[in-house]
């Protein structure tokens, strides 16, 4: 069976791509970047991906262009339901690309991490695969995520500290910067 899996990251494809090859498949890469921001992250995640692929003899299609604003547009004033256009937006490219290259099936690496929303997924990725002609491959890759945390360590890759988008690294920095505000505050407030 070939299957085009959808790629967010290199540490989250190690697993996944283990699972998928163990099971027989063929499997090529897709990454999909219009959801990365900013572009400086956008290019550390590709290039630690492409030397990943080039690593492990994983053939890619990687997206062309960079459309942050169409990104931006479709979310704003919906940033709590951001997710659900996001995960449909990288699963409908990879169904189109999947048709295209006449796969049989695809499957996403978000589908490898404890913070997606797996029904979510599941949901957008099977009502895309009934609507394009293909399968989509469900595995609950979650079972493999200290196995791919410790391997992505070992082979000193970059491990992003967010989603991708830009409201992803408000919720994990700005968060992180209120809390130590508050420690900080809170030392001082005793010094008096």
């Amino acid at each position: 069976m070939r299957v085009l899996l959808h790629s967010c990251c290199a540490p989250c494809t190690i697993y996944p791509l283990e699972v998928l090859r163990n099971m027989g498949m063929e499997v090529m890469g897709y990454f999909y970047r219009h959801n990365i921001h900013p572009f400086t992250e956008c290019m550390k995640r590709e290039e630690t991906l492409r030397d990943y692929a080039d690593q492990v003899n994983l053939k890619m299609i990687w997206q062309k262009g960079y459309e942050l604003e169409a990104f931006l547009r479709a979310v704003t004033f919906r940033e709590k339901n951001r997710c659900r256009y996001c995960y449909h937006a990288r699963l409908k490219a990879s169904a189109l690309v999947a048709k295209k290259g006449k796969f049989d099936g695809f499957s996403t690496t978000l589908l490898y991490s404890k913070f997606q929303n797996h029904a979510l997924i599941t949901e957008i990725g099977q009502d895309l695969a009934k609507q394009y002609g293909l399968k989509f491959i469900y595995h609950d890759f979650r079972e493999g995520w200290k196995q791919g945390i410790e391997a992505s360590k070992s082979l000193g890759m970059y491990r992003q500290q967010y989603c991708g988008c830009i409201y992803s690294e408000k919720d994990r920095y700005y968060q992180q910067k209120k809390e130590s505000n508050h420690v900080r505050m809170d030392r001082e407030s005793s010094l008096c």
